[in-house]
């Protein structure tokens, strides 16, 4: 048949292969797609990511600030529970001793001192300065304002803190005066506006906070009631910038905060140099309104670069670097394999000249073979079977007239004639094993097992068996192999009697026969041996045979697609097991 079609055929696909064509190309776009896709979708999910990590910031500082000033307030409280306890006026001692018991510096840091704050009538003022002027000659109310009332900071401890603000008078500003109002007629805490604290050398922002207490020690119902029975309130002056740094101190912070009140500065971080990592293009901000006991501070709480830097390990850049880039091998692999397939199409059109000049040395070698099969078939046997008749007139003719010895080697001339006839018949078998094909047809192992005894003549005292199986098998290669393998188990037996079993088994794929003997065993050492051509493990002269049965046994099985296996302990007993495909 002409294969000129096919190969031309086949080398146009191999041209092609060489070649970066459509399919390639659309490859790489693909994964450059695949690969923008995801840095976009890994970029989207990290911001977000990114952005739920700010916003838990931003949370715990403002929870922070929060949680400080709720410590404050409750320590305010506390004072004023000491003053309704006490039930008497406080003196500066009382008050000396109570302050020094809240270990302020330690427990409350951030805080400036704690006071108190006394309202005082118009009509009031003489009788509360002699109080005051008894115990402190050098106590004044200050500064003058034009209000009928008097809010003086009576008392204020650490006192070396707050000299200043002691006797300065509520009343006089506005945002002072104005907080303690709504702290006397509400009943609550309240801070008031920003302000700058005399205290403070560097005038830096801050408040106060107070909490009212009155008379009879409970809060009035109505506002009315709670304007006529005021009595003071303890109060705490905090600048802005310590209270921060006593709030945030301990925390390892990623954002920085700026806080505002009504539009006025209470506290920067930039500006005030507490954080040295204030970034000028944040990743993140928000503006959050807190309510703080009667005012609204706005936190503008951004990013900075400590968080820059921890975000900069998770950075989609990276995956987009790296998707690129086995793009770029992508495509470099593309171009390597086209080049390698021109190489090994060249390669392979030098190979194939090669070849086919071994195919005409080939097929003129199996010719020969062929002739010589025939010579050996023809020419041969019949110059053996003269010498075999020859020996055999001789042996008959002169029997009472040779001597023993001469007798006995013409009895090996002629053995040895028998045996290179069936070498010939076994050389020529073997031969033409690949040479003919023979279809599946049904097969029962026993009938096949009966014509085998009754063909090798089965001596007397051995038994062969075999089940009465059918199998779908080419009848006579496993004929052959079935025979080689029985004949074999008898010739080798080292006695005069012995049990021969031909056993059936199968699996998805394998016809499992397996011949097995009762004879002396084949050691390990030799069972790939006894499967090549002439091998036997007894001298020829105590056994006959060609030496190739058992070759041509794994032969036919092997062109079949199965194989051949043995299995003895190498003392007593042979297996071969013949695995036949299906």
């Amino acid at each position: 048949m002409d294969q000129t079609p096919i190969n031309g055929e086949q080398r146009t696909k191999l041209v092609n292969a060489g070649k970066m064509n459509f399919f390639h190309w659309l490859i790489v776009v693909i994964s450059v797609a695949l690969t923008f896709t995801a840095w976009h979708y890994t970029k989207s999910q990290l911001n977000e990511k990114l952005e739920l990590k700010f916003q838990r910031y931003a949370e715990q500082t403002i929870s922070l600030v929060q949680e400080r000033m709720g410590l404050y307030a409750n320590a305010l409280w506390g004072g004023v529970a000491y003053i309704d306890a006490a039930n008497i006026d406080i003196k500066h001692t009382d008050w000396l001793a109570y302050a020094n018991s809240l270990k302020i510096d330690t427990t409350y840091p951030g805080i400036n001192g704690i006071g108190i704050i006394y309202n005082v009538k118009a009509s009031q003022l003489s009788h509360y300065m002699e109080d005051q002027l008894a115990l402190r000659p050098n106590y004044t109310i200050h500064p003058a304002h034009n209000e009928p009332e008097y809010w003086p900071i009576t008392y204020v401890e650490p006192a070396i803190n707050n000299q200043k603000a002691i006797g300065l008078d509520m009343a006089f500003e506005v945002n002072r005066y104005t907080a303690i109002k709504k702290a006397r007629d509400s009943g609550e805490a309240n801070l008031t506006g920003p302000i700058t604290l005399v205290q403070d050398a560097k005038q830096t922002p801050g408040f106060l906070f107070y909490t009212p207490f009155y008379k009879n020690g409970k809060k009035p119902e109505s506002i009315a009631q709670r304007q006529a029975l005021i009595i003071g309130v303890v109060y705490a002056p905090f600048i802005m910038k310590k209270l921060m740094l006593g709030t945030l101190a301990k925390q390892n912070r990623h954002v920085s905060i700026k806080i505002s009140d009504s539009g006025k500065l209470l506290f920067d971080d930039n500006t005030e140099g507490v954080s040295s990592s204030f970034d000028p293009n944040p990743l993140f901000s928000k503006k959050v309104d807190v309510y703080f006991y009667g005012r609204v501070w706005t936190f503008e709480i951004q990013s900075n670069t400590d968080f820059r830097k921890e975000a900069a390990a998770d950075q989609s850049f990276f995956i987009l670097i790296g998707g690129l880039t086995i793009d770029a091998f992508l495509l470099a692999l593309f171009i390597f394999l086209t080049r390698a397939n021109r190489k090994a199409l060249a390669y392979a059109d030098k190979m194939t000249a090669v070849l086919q000049d071994k195919t005409k040395d080939l097929e003129k070698s199996n010719r020969d073979l062929e002739k010589f099969s025939y010579i050996a078939s023809h020419d041969l046997k019949s110059p053996l079977n003269s010498i075999k008749q020859l020996a055999n007139w001789i042996h008959e003719d002169c029997e009472n007239v040779l001597p023993k010895e001469s007798q006995n080697h013409l009895d090996i001339l002629m053995r040895r004639c028998e045996r290179m006839m069936k070498l010939l018949n076994d050389l020529l078998a073997y031969a033409r094993i690949d040479k003919t094909e023979f279809k599946k047809e049904r097969v029962n192992l026993y009938d096949m097992n009966q014509d085998i005894i009754s063909l090798i003549d089965i001596p007397i005292g051995f038994t062969c068996t075999a089940p009465n199986v059918e199998i779908d098998v080419p009848a006579s290669p496993l004929e052959i192999v079935l025979r080689n393998l029985v004949s074999n188990s008898i010739k080798h037996h080292d006695k005069e009697c012995g049990k021969i079993s031909i056993l059936y088994n199968a699996n998805k794929d394998f016809h499992i026969i397996t011949v097995e003997d009762d004879g002396p065993g084949i050691p390990q050492e030799f069972h790939d041996k006894v499967m090549h051509m002439f091998q036997t493990l007894k001298p020829r002269d105590k056994v006959e045979g060609s030496g190739m049965g058992l070759a041509m046994v794994k032969q036919i099985v092997e062109h079949y697609g199965g194989s051949v296996a043995i299995a003895s302990n190498g003392t007593r007993g042979t297996k071969f097991i013949i695995k036949w495909k299906k």
